[in-house]
């Protein structure tokens, strides 16, 4: 009776064995994982346009921005202030939170 069993088990090992083996070779490996995770959370953030409401949220490396460390940005209007989105600057109302104007790459 063991000699059975142990033939059994020995006859499944040999099937299932190249089996796992295949199912192993196309797992995803953790690098690539995290790069899919990346594309996700970067399909996530938006592009701001002119008129629409900010969200922090939304915005890729959010940051308050001294306007005064950037050669292309001005003084914010009073009730303005700027904040950073990826590399771009975004004037955002204070009070509204309405986009006024999108500097494009004025943050590196």
């Amino acid at each position: 009776m063991f000699a059975n069993v142990l033939r059994a088990a020995l006859a499944s090992s040999m099937i299932l064995a190249p089996m796992a083996a295949e199912a192993q070779r196309h797992r995803p490996d953790h690098r690539e994982a995290l790069r899919q995770r990346h594309v996700e959370q970067a399909q996530r953030y938006r592009q701001w346009r002119r008129g629409e409401r900010f969200d922090a949220r939304h915005a890729r490396n959010y940051a308050p921005i001294d306007y005064r460390r950037y050669r292309a940005l001005r003084a914010p209007p009073r009730g303005y202030r700027y904040v950073r989105s990826g590399n771009d600057a975004v004037l955002v109302g204070v009070a509204t939170g309405i986009v006024a104007a999108v500097i494009a790459n004025a943050v590196r």
